[in-house]
């Protein structure tokens, strides 16, 4: 299990799901005061939710095609993650209460990055698999 680059790679894209997200700030109030993923409970349970698919990833190493849909789905709720926060950055200055961006914002594209690695190395496990099984 923890042999193949996979569940490194997944590891790496809980670990910033599930850890960065209390390290580094979403953004700052109006009132300077920082905004973390914590005080916001639908972002909050969306990068525990993605944590959760790639430690349930990890410990179904046996069965690959079901790793490579969660990886998938993974990647979708990442990026439904990116957008929100995209469409929270661009409201009109009157009607958003943020003055300053913050790093947390770019999780999601490192986890993204992460787990399109994952996939593709769970593809490349299941394609030798298949040609060794062609072998036979």
């Amino acid at each position: 299990m923890i042999q193949r680059i996979q569940t490194v790679y997944l590891l790496i894209a809980a670990i910033f799901s599930c850890g960065l997200i209390f390290v580094f700030h979403l953004w700052a109030n109006t009132e300077d005061v920082l905004v973390y993923a914590k005080d916001e409970i639908l972002y909050l349970a969306m990068f525990f939710g993605s944590a959760a698919l790639s430690l349930i990833s990890i410990f179904n190493y046996q069965n690959r095609k079901f790793q490579f849909v969660l990886g998938r789905l993974n990647i979708i709720l990442n990026f439904i993650l990116l957008g929100l926060f995209v469409y929270q950055l661009l409201m009109a200055p009157g009607e958003s209460q943020i003055s300053e961006k913050g790093v947390g914002i770019f999780i999601p594209i490192l986890t993204i990055v992460f787990l399109v690695l994952a996939n593709k190395a769970i593809k490349k496990d299941e394609d030798l698999v298949k040609s060794v099984d062609r072998l036979r």
